[in-house]
C-alpha cells in the first residue's frame, strides 16, 4: 500500500473555497474514479492556517497514475475547477509526497 500526502497551500482567504470545493464537488468526482481518501486535515496550531493536508491510498504507483490521470482530465472536474477559480486561483502552491510504511508502522 502506498499513501500519498498532499499539502495545498492556499492563497490568503481561500481555504474555505478549497474546503467547499472538496466537500461539494471533488469528492463526488473522486468516487466516480475510485480515488480512496484516508482523511483531510487543517492546521490547528502551526506556522500557517492557510493549508489543507490530505492523504490518499493507492495499491501501487501504476494504479495512482492511471486513476489520477483519468481524474485530472475529466471534463466535469476541469469545468468545476475553472468555475471555482473564477475569482482567481485558490492554491498558492502544493506539496506532494508518496509514502511507504515502515516495518513497524500500524498502517501497512
Amino acid at each position: 500500500m502506498i499513501h500519498e500526502l498532499r499539502i495545498y497551500h492556499c492563497m490568503p482567504g481561500r481555504l474555505n473555497d478549497l474546503n467547499n470545493r472538496f466537500a461539494n464537488v471533488t469528492l463526488k468526482i473522486w468516487a466516480k474514479h475510485g480515488i480512496r481518501q484516508v482523511g483531510f486535515w487543517t492546521v490547528l496550531i502551526g506556522p500557517s492556517n492557510h493549508a489543507l493536508y490530505y492523504m490518499l491510498e493507492w495499491e501501487s504507483l501504476a494504479e495512482r497514475e492511471r486513476i489520477w490521470n483519468a481524474f485530472a482530465s475529466d471534463p466535469e472536474w476541469l469545468a468545476a475547477r475553472a468555475k471555482t477559480e473564477e475569482q482567481g486561483p485558490i492554491l498558492q502552491h502544493l506539496e506532494n509526497y508518496m509514502l511507504t510504511p515502515t516495518a513497524y508502522s500500524k498502517t501497512k
